[in-house]
């Protein structure tokens, strides 16, 4: 049986402040062994670590980008389509104003900077994809029980409904950037870029629930974030809901309103299990089996 529901909202971050500072904030966050989260200037310089204001001013950045993906591409299944360079890097690019804003959010009600300037990423060597960010700015906006509040740095805000409206605001500014500056190196329309904003922001809070042990606490912080009445210029709401199975256990999945493009490349047998492509019937049985 699919079941659409929406998960509450706990009454408290699932971890304690730790410290006063963003920087603690960072280091008590859970981050995945596929995501190095940090806060200052990354002691690499060079290709490793890019800030997020020069690959979106270098004309250079995202044709070069592109093609270093292109080739990884080629050499693991013998081509690599257009859409399909277009489809991860425009969700690799914005997974790092979006992962580290929903991680920050899930576990310690603290939103940073988000604007480029702010955020560098780290390329990993072999297969192109950000495998770390780093936050460079000290101020955030929190709650009035954080115990950072009052200090010069944060910036306190009324309630969890106001400091997710200006996560959203913080991370659609960005998003606005990235579309500007990738639109004119891809053949994806704007709306599909702005889709997969939409997918991110929805997908890093489901993840930041999930890797702090309670994934509906992240569901409810997606339908928070991404409320259904104030989502524009992003493509919809939370698309979070639960199959439940004969055991009724419950299982989250989504559907995404952007296409990475995975099932083109030669020899990809199916869609992603989240892929717009993939009808609810199909995806609620794939998500039963433990499939993806």
């Amino acid at each position: 049986m699919l079941t659409r529901v929406r998960a509450g909202h706990r009454d408290a971050p699932p971890a304690p402040h730790a410290g006063t500072t963003i920087a603690h904030s960072i280091g008590a966050t859970r981050a995945p062994s596929w995501m190095a989260l940090r806060f200052g200037t990354p002691p690499e310089e060079g290709e490793t670590w890019v800030g997020c204001a020069r690959a979106l001013t270098d004309p250079e950045f995202f044709p070069s980008w592109q093609s270093r993906l292109g080739d990884w591409l080629r050499e693991r299944f013998g081509e690599s389509p257009h859409r399909t360079t277009s489809g991860y890097l425009m969700s690799w690019y914005l997974h790092a104003p979006g992962f580290l804003a929903g991680m920050l959010f899930h576990t310690a009600r603290r939103v940073p900077h988000l604007r480029p300037r702010d955020l560098a990423f780290r390329l990993a060597d072999s297969r192109p994809h950000v495998d770390g960010v780093a936050l460079l700015s000290e101020g955030f906006a929190c709650l009035p029980d954080d115990p950072a509040a009052g200090t010069a740095r944060a910036t306190v805000v009324a309630d969890e409904r106001a400091l997710a409206a200006l996560l959203r605001a913080r991370f659609v500014d960005h998003a606005a950037r990235f579309v500007a500056a990738f639109a004119p190196y891809t053949r994806l329309g704007r709306r599909t870029l702005w889709a997969a904003a939409t997918d991110v922001l929805d997908t890093a809070l489901w993840n930041a629930g999930r890797l702090g042990g309670d994934e509906g606490a992240g569901v409810g912080d997606a339908s928070l974030v991404l409320a259904p009445s104030d989502t524009d210029p992003l493509t919809s709401g939370s698309t979070l809901y639960a199959v439940t199975g004969e055991d009724n256990s419950q299982h989250w999945t989504r559907r995404r309103q952007s296409c990475c493009f995975h099932y083109a490349l030669p020899g990809v047998e199916r869609a992603c299990v989240t892929c717009p492509r993939v009808s609810d019937s199909e995806r609620a049985e794939r998500v039963r089996r433990g499939g993806d």
